[in-house]
């Protein structure tokens, strides 16, 4: 009864927050520019597939999970979908993997200096997941998985193009539809509505249970303390700030690196590395124009470094040695996920690889294991989940 109040109560300051929005006194932007982006995002298709942005980021939780996707495909086998880079082929034909893993297939070209062992093309198409547009349009600077988008109208111009073939430009629809993306519903909570519009930063929940409150001992900004086998603040050093979608001034001191930076936003967490959902692997090759400087990346997907052409290597004759902060944020790093409304954006990580939270703590209890000896025991996984569906 308690979660059911508390579902109304949110349900309805949302109300009250998108009255006051359509009133003109939400982001500044007029009523009618508003109702315009909401048509145009669920709408309008530019003379393309058929598909509009409503397409990927359906519902509530503005993404899709297995679950919705297999729910469309019960309904319509030939839902706008089901096409194009929605299908097994990329041509439209099979549903295989986006029904059991929501990802789309991603053309990205290739920088100047990276090119594919074996292979002359000068692009490369990669399966990943489609992020949630929950908080990000107004609260997250950095766009895309692996941020290779500038601003939302070129980010809805990417899509619109590449995702939905549009015929004709949408240039002078953009500006109305990153406005849109603004509005109430793209909100995990009233807080979160009220932060983008000034209002304080909402802080860590407390805790009810006592699994609850051990798990948020995990995302508190504490320095690393080997005594308590480093797990105070453990997740915090990647989760920090109001979104907790960034490193914290701690993070130098537990991965060991001292030149790295509080608000770091790219980083590995070994996803791509150990590519437990067996995504096909290239060997893509990162060439800086000296032998020494080229180097091979065996690996699914190489993340930030296909944008950046960095794939963690500095100039070695320059240095002497290899800049383990750019590797971090370079090659297979992707932008740490705000955690936000988590626990109803389902799947995770930059392919869809963990389909719950539980999964989620499970992957980073191998990667710490791997990647430092700490051990997360199956109580801490369940206090850390517990603490990450408090989270709005």
């Amino acid at each position: 009864m308690t979660r059911l109040i508390k579902r109304v109560l949110l349900a309805s300051a949302g109300s009250l927050c998108l009255a006051a929005m359509m009133l003109g006194q939400g982001n500044g932007a007029p009523p009618g520019d508003q109702l315009d982006g909401k048509r145009l995002f669920e709408d309008a298709t530019f003379g393309g597939n058929s598909r509009t942005c409503a397409t990927c980021h359906a519902g509530n939780t503005l993404t899709l999970s297995p679950e919705d996707v297999q729910k469309r495909f019960k309904k319509n086998p030939n839902d706008a979908l089901f096409i194009h880079d929605g299908s097994d082929d990329g041509l439209g034909r099979g549903t295989s993997r986006i029904q059991n893993d929501a990802t789309i297939l991603i053309r990205i070209p290739l920088p100047d200096n990276v090119s594919i062992q074996g292979s002359t093309d000068r692009f490369v198409v990669l399966r990943r997941g489609i992020p949630t547009l929950q908080n990000t349009p107004a609260l997250d600077r950095v766009l895309m998985l692996d941020g290779r988008q500038p601003s939302l109208q070129e980010q809805a111009a990417g899509a619109i193009h590449d995702h939905a073939q549009a015929a004709r430009p949408p240039d002078s629809d953009l500006d109305a539809i990153a406005e849109f993306q603004k509005t109430n519903g793209f909100y995990s909570s009233p807080d979160m509505r009220r932060f983008a519009l000034g209002g304080p930063a909402p802080g860590l929940p407390a805790g009810n249970t006592a699994s609850e409150k051990r798990g948020r001992r995990f995302f508190e900004d504490v320095p690393p303390d080997p005594a308590q086998g480093f797990k105070p603040g453990l997740c915090s050093h990647c989760h920090s700030g109001p979104l907790l979608n960034q490193t914290n001034q701690f993070a130098k001191d537990f991965i060991g690196i001292p030149t790295i930076p509080a608000g770091l936003r790219f980083i590995s967490v070994g996803v791509s590395e150990f590519d437990d959902h067996g995504n096909p692997k290239r060997t893509f090759i990162f060439d800086k124009g000296l032998p020494w400087e080229t180097s091979l990346v065996d690996t699914p997907d190489p993340g930030r470094a296909l944008i950046t052409g960095n794939s963690g290597v500095k100039h070695l004759f320059e240095s002497g040695f290899t800049d383990p902060v750019e590797i971090l944020a370079n090659q297979n790093a992707f932008k740490i996920s705000q955690l936000r409304g988590i626990r109803n954006t389902a799947p995770y990580f930059h392919d869809n690889s963990a389909k719950t939270l539980e999964a989620v703590a499970a992957h980073y209890a191998k990667f710490f294991f791997a990647v430092a000896g700490i051990t997360l025991t199956d109580q801490d996984q369940k206090d850390i989940v517990a603490f990450m569906k408090l989270l709005d």
